[in-house]
């Protein structure tokens, strides 16, 4: 096992006084109604990231909306357990251009407001974490956004800029709304009461710096758009055992994460793991008759993934919250080809018929992480030190960050330097870092990890041949 550097030493650099809203990178300014200068900010990419050309495309799209346009309308998000803000294209339909009336009438509808809207523009989740709420850090969205792209990670995270509001105009236009709103979602209420008192009172909300900029005028979050569908027992467990630690044991109990358990070669591994996962009724019922091994090396691969981030960020609300979005795969010419599916039914007569019909993994509930506060249940139940099958380049990459946080190098710098994070929450990705690399590393060096994850090679091919790989990952 390789040491870790003291904990002084891994913030000795880290000289600046904290504050949420130092983040560095492409900047629009906005001004509210009240005068006040908003910002939105597209953060720096992360050296070595790969991102794609619709990753920039979309942060450029979310910082090019004024939120007081006459064609934007703002409504308060009063389902699930956190508040945030929907923005709505209205630039068509019955309510073209007519943002108060929109606002009046159709944001009450709650979910449904989208069917009124020409589009939705993205959400705005701010930070919550107060008495009766559901723990949220808008940095942590931020965090995932920009290291799975370092990753260059097969699991989909969605785009995150980051944006400030004058906190007046959230009160007025949202806040009031979203607390009147949201009576029966009960956290929900609780958000909203704590928004609406943060926003008269910057102070009533502990920590301030982690809501509000440093002139106290603004509150801030993060801007993203996260669709997809949830998953149900099949990969998210049966959360039969209650929240916590239980939950997270039961997510361990399904086919891919058993087929991850397994030492056997790939294809024992994930018939290994259906027919444990199976077991469990209403796992069975979920899965339907027939998964093939292509989904199941897809999964794998993308809950490696989804541990391996959850563990260095200190996820603790990852079971339940896990979405995907469905896909017709085929080859042509020997290639892997995919189309988005239309329905989750096969019936798509504009594919070969012999498409397979695939989940394809989405991580978009990512904001309970970073926090020193959160409770790390990837690292509790010991999912790390379980797993026997990983990829290979998720493998070296892990490797070299591993270095790079240790000897304070350039990503170390760019975590110091991009998020607002203060000095514990960036030795918290560091340690974490060292830790996820020497229990990989540890199961390497015994022999128990099979470097075999890689989907599209198998999809193209039937088989993969495991990688042989040094276990310092070079």
């Amino acid at each position: 096992m390789k040491p870790l550097l003291p904990l002084f030493m891994l913030v000795a650099s880290v000289t600046s006084a904290f504050a949420g809203d130092t983040v560095v990178g492409i900047e629009t300014n906005f001004t509210s109604p009240n005068g006040v200068v908003e910002r939105c900010v597209r953060i720096t990419p992360i050296p070595g990231g790969v991102y794609s050309s619709g990753d920039l495309e979309d942060e450029a799209d979310y910082c090019a909306v004024d939120l007081y346009a006459e064609n934007v309308a703002l409504c308060p998000k009063t389902w699930s357990t956190s508040p945030g803000m929907q923005v709505y294209d209205i630039s068509g339909g019955n309510y073209a251009n007519d943002r108060a009336s929109f606002m009046r009438n159709a944001c009450p509808e709650g979910k449904s407001a989208k069917d009124l809207a020409s589009d939705v523009w993205f959400k705005f989740k701010p930070t919550m974490n107060q008495s009766g709420t559901s723990g949220t850090f808008s940095a942590s969205s931020l965090l995932y956004y920009h290291f799975s792209r370092y990753f260059d990670a097969t699991v989909k995270v969605p785009v995150a800029v980051w944006r400030s509001m004058d906190a007046q105009a959230h009160l007025d236009e949202v806040a009031r709304a979203g607390l009147a709103l949201s009576g029966r979602a009960r956290m929900n209420h609780e958000g909203w009461r704590a928004l609406v008192g943060a926003d008269q009172n910057p102070e009533s909300y502990q920590p301030t710096d982690e809501l509000f900029t440093s002139d106290r005028r603004q509150i801030f979050g993060v801007l993203l758009n996260s669709p997809g569908h949830r998953y149900g027992p099949s990969i998210n467990g049966t959360r039969e055992s209650g929240w916590g630690k239980g939950q997270n044991r039961d997510f361990q109990e399904t086919p891919a994460f058993l087929a991850l358990r397994s030492s056997s070669p790939l294809e024992q591994a994930i018939a290994q793991g259906l027919a444990a996962g199976r077991k469990v009724s209403a796992i069975n019922r979920d899965l339907g008759p027939d998964v093939p091994p292509q989904q199941m090396v897809y999964w794998m691969k993308e809950l490696t993934e989804i541990v391996l981030f959850d563990y260095i960020f200190s996820q603790q609300d990852r079971v339940g919250n896990i979405d995907y979005t469905p896909y017709y795969y085929w080859l042509e010419n020997g290639e892997m080809t995919r189309q988005k599916a239309k329905k989750h039914e096969r019936g798509d007569d504009t594919v070969p018929q012999d498409a397979l019909l695939l989940m394809r993994t989405n991580l978009n509930d990512n904001d309970a992480g970073g926090r020193v506060q959160y409770a790390n249940f990837t690292k509790s139940t010991q999912m790390l030190e379980k797993i026997r099958h990983f990829n290979g380049n998720t493998y070296r990459q892990l490797m070299a960050l591993e270095a790079d946080l240790q000897s304070q190098g350039e990503i170390y710098q760019w975590v110091a330097s991009s998020f607002g994070l203060d000095e514990r929450q960036i030795n918290q990705v560091v340690v974490n870092t060292g830790l996820a690399a020497n229990i990989l590393r540890d199961t390497c060096e015994a022999g128990n990890l099979i470097f075999d994850l890689y989907p599209k090679r198998y999809f193209e091919t039937g088989e993969v041949t495991p990688e042989q790989i040094s276990c310092n990952g070079l």
